[in-house]
């Protein structure tokens, strides 16, 4: 029974959309530990693409092929912790600290914000299209 169903105007689309997005939101936390990895390479990174790289392994083992998109967009959540820290910024930010003040040069945070949410957007569209290119050809 495909369309809507029941009195609540929920769709019914069966129980593979629900598990399709699920893969998606796993390959997003593979993305975001893969991209929060190459970020910190030079302190814990190393140990982030190690365990990005086998979790991958394992979905691309177990889950559906088209749910990888969702690690493009977990990259997204590395830039949106980015514009975060840098929420002050551009310039040099000081702030009050016991016994005087501690200053740092911050980057405006619009480009990072504004890439993480690109990337976010895009592939949530692709996930979604891809969803629909797979249920037309079982129709």
């Amino acid at each position: 029974m495909s369309g809507m169903s029941g009195m609540g105007g929920t769709r019914d689309d069966g129980p593979g959309r629900a598990a399709g997005w699920g893969w998606f939101l796993a390959w997003l936390l593979v993305g975001a530990c893969g991209g929060i990895g190459l970020a910190a390479i030079l302190t814990v990174g190393v140990a982030f693409v190690v365990l990005a790289a086998v979790a991958a392994v394992f979905l691309l083992r177990t889950g559906p092929g088209r749910a990888v998109v969702g690690g493009v967009s977990g990259v997204a959540l590395p830039l949106f912790y980015l514009a975060y820290l840098n929420r002050g910024g551009p310039g040099e930010v000081c702030h009050a600290v016991p016994g005087g003040q501690s200053c740092t040069d911050e980057y405006t945070p619009v480009p990072f914000l504004v890439a993480g949410a690109l990337v976010l957007v895009a592939g949530c569209v692709i996930h979604v299209m891809t969803g629909r290119r797979g249920r037309a050809g079982r129709v």
